[in-house]
């Protein structure tokens, strides 16, 4: 385990009905998921994880390189959410591109949403992500977002 690695995960405590705001990339930060079949290969992972009744997924959205998403966790442990959906992406993403190896980064950052945070403010932020890197003029340009709440 790396220096970093153990950095982020010294500390993180999982807790089922707090809000977390995720974000994963990919694998040396290569733009995998910019082919639209991979981003709803992840998309669907996310909200699969819903209805296995891992989490309550609030909103997602895929970035060419990494994946934010913000989700309450209802079951189990952000680790071993974060291994599920990792590990079955990472399969279905290297059957796609007809591939083998790594697809994402071992660690993952999150934050828990505090009592003050406003939610669909930090989904705001999160939504708002492709603008802020210049690929898209509003959030709902980009093809690869998802939102339970009307914005």
């Amino acid at each position: 385990m790396s220096k970093g690695t153990h950095r982020l995960r010294r500390g993180r405590a999982s807790q089922p009905g707090q809000v977390y705001f995720l974000t994963t990339s990919t694998y040396r930060r290569r733009p995998l998921l910019s082919d639209p079949d991979a981003a709803r290969i992840v998309m669907s992972a996310l909200h699969w994880t819903e209805t296995a009744g891992l989490v309550q997924l609030e909103a997602a959205v895929i970035m060419p390189d990494h994946l934010h998403f913000i989700a309450e966790l209802r079951e189990g442990d952000l680790g071993g959410l974060m291994r599920r959906v990792k590990g079955f992406t990472a399969r279905e993403l290297n059957e796609l591109y007809s591939r083998s190896g790594r697809v994402w980064q071992p660690q993952y950052h999150d934050h828990a949403l505090r009592r003050e945070e406003a939610l669909l403010e930090v989904i705001r932020y999160c939504l708002d992500n492709p603008v802020r890197a210049g690929l898209v003029t509003g959030f709902r340009d980009h093809p690869f977002w998802y939102c339970r709440y009307p914005i």
